[in-house]
């Protein structure tokens, strides 16, 4: 009998030491140095939502050595802790219980609902300030967004996740690559700095500051970014690129740089990537290095696919070489390009332009690359040193940047002015002027041709009036443009009276008009229209044929 009352009470002794170990989850504590410290145990009842509070759920084996440590128990197997609505998985770790702080080692992950999982091989959380530090291969998921870096600390408080010593995002749209860089998985709302690099199949974004969110795959620019692709460069500071719709609005002067010699720049900068379409809206400025054109105004576009640019509101373009620049206004200038690569430019209406050597206007202009060609249309004048051309239309063809003749199909007036109330006139059905450096050197004048001329005397002074009529007509000039011959044909009928016998309604032509009010004297003058210009366009007249390009 006393053989078995010794090994009763030796099983109630174990019964209870054991009962003192057991803790929340059926872990086992065990004591593998024969310490007397007793552990308290987890009560599986207790309340899992306490604020702050972290709880061992499981564990495969708990030790707990004085002799290591009086702060912490070391977990092995299996482990599991959870704090609220996360839970926090690991091969070990040491557990302080009095901070609720840990320590994780080896396939760390932490995961809060279905949607959030962090992965890696250490984690360090401080149940003081509520942040779990994880580091080596660390990856952070949430729904299509995947976060890579090496060091990851992850605020709970704050439910923020955030590297800093280099990391990337990779979502549906984009892979996103910097030195530091938070997300904050509540609003998809991710912020990058230093060395960003935002990584789309059509295009790399550089820049040292970038805000992103993963759910709109729209990138905040805040700070100088350059947008690289192989159609084109993209220059700003500040804006947004929605890069799931590859558009994008960007301020503070923004820069389009194409790869065909395209720049466009507006005080705002619309961009469709897949149209190729760059809208710029308050001094819009659009140059082209291939054509040495630049082209600007309140308003416009430029479409890169099908090469098309527009401006309006105080549009103006400039066609510039070595020794001259043309200005030229109209409220509204198109470019396009032709199946031959050739360039198209038309301003309309109210168009005016200025250059040094040669100013004028019309209602409506066509530049045609291919053919050298200026069409002025309807109502249009020339004026080169003290003579004026008009006709109903103006063909001119361009030789290297400069005049080289001026067609007039379809009625031609010349007037040149001699002073006080005196111009020398030529009236014909068609004209053609012949220019050589950048003078007027040869007129023909064919169909009803009509001339009244002031000859001047050896004394420099004019005497006389001359009237004359033909079929034909050629006028040859000297440098400076004095008349050298006029050659009239097959028959010539006039007169020559002396000015004092002369009478007033001798001296002009009928369509006379004196047009130097309406003059551009410098480039600033092409922006104003005068009330008499508009009502020159209000006058009938003859319409152009219609050019087909």
């Amino acid at each position: 009998m006393s053989g078995h009352k010794v090994l009763i009470m030796a099983l109630c002794l174990l019964a209870v030491t054991l009962s003192d170990v057991m803790f929340s989850g059926n872990a086992w504590a065990q004591n593998d140095v024969g310490t007397d410290r007793n552990i308290a145990p987890q009560v599986p009842s207790a309340d899992r939502q306490q604020k702050n509070k972290v709880f061992l759920e499981h564990a495969d084996v708990l030790v707990a050595d004085e002799k290591v440590s009086t702060e912490y128990q070391i977990l092995r197997g299996n482990v599991v802790f959870r704090k609220e609505g996360v839970f926090m998985y690991c091969d070990s770790a040491y557990f302080y219980d009095s901070s609720n702080s840990l320590d994780a080692f080896g396939n760390v992950k932490m995961n809060q609902g279905d949607t959030l999982f962090v992965y890696s091989d250490v984690m360090y959380y401080s149940g003081i300030d509520e942040i779990a530090r994880l580091r080596y291969n660390v990856k952070l998921e949430n729904k299509d967004m995947t976060l890579y870096t090496d060091s990851l600390d992850y605020d709970m408080i704050e439910n923020l996740g955030y590297y800093f010593e280099g990391g990337r995002i990779v979502d549906t749209e984009n892979e996103l690559v910097s030195v530091y860089g938070q997300y904050d998985p509540d609003t998809k709302d991710a912020e990058f700095l230093f060395d960003v690099e935002l990584i789309n199949e059509k295009y790399v974004m550089h820049t040292d500051t970038l805000h992103y969110n993963t759910d709109t795959h729209i990138a905040d620019i805040v700070g100088p970014t350059t947008i690289v692709s192989d159609s084109n460069i993209i220059y700003s500071q500040r804006g947004w690129y929605n890069t799931e719709a590859d558009k994008a609005t960007l301020y503070d002067r923004s820069l389009l740089v194409g790869n065909n010699g395209i720049k466009l720049t507006g005080d705002t900068l619309y961009y469709d990537r897949v149209a190729g379409y760059g809208e710029a809206f308050s001094n819009m400025l659009l140059t082209d290095s291939v054509h040495n054109s630049i082209l600007d105004g309140d308003y416009g576009f430029h479409n890169e696919r099908e090469n098309k640019s527009f401006a309006t509101l105080r549009a103006r373009a400039r066609e510039i070489n070595n020794s001259d620049t043309l200005y030229l206004h109209g409220d509204t200038i198109r470019t396009y390009m032709l199946e031959d690569s050739s360039r198209v430019m038309i301003a309309e209406p109210n168009v005016r332009f200025f250059r040094f050597n040669i100013q004028g206007l019309c209602d409506s202009m066509t530049y045609v690359q291919r053919d050298s060609m200026l069409y002025m249309d309807r109502h249009a004048i020339l004026w080169s040193g003290d003579r004026q051309i008009t006709g109903n239309s103006i063909d001119i063809h361009m030789n290297d940047s400069t005049v080289d003749y001026a067609l007039l199909p379809d009625y031609g007036f010349m007037a040149e002015f001699i002073g006080e109330v005196y111009f020398n006139q030529l009236s014909g059905k068609e004209m053609k002027a012949y220019f050589k450096e950048q003078e007027l050197r040869r007129l023909d004048v064919s169909g009803n041709v009509q001339l009244i001329m002031y000859p001047m005397e050896e004394d420099s002074t004019y005497n006389k009036l001359v009237d004359a009529e033909s079929s034909y007509m050629i006028v040859l000039l000297k440098p400076k443009q004095e008349v050298d011959k006029i050659t009239m044909w097959p028959e010539v009928t006039g007169n020559v009276t002396p000015l004092y016998l002369a009478k007033k309604s001798q001296y002009y032509l009928d369509g006379f008009a004196w047009y130097d009010v309406l003059r551009p004297k410098s480039p600033e003058d092409i922006f104003i229209i005068p009330k008499e210009m508009e009502e020159l366009f209000n006058a009938p007249t003859n319409l152009r044929r219609v050019r087909k390009n």
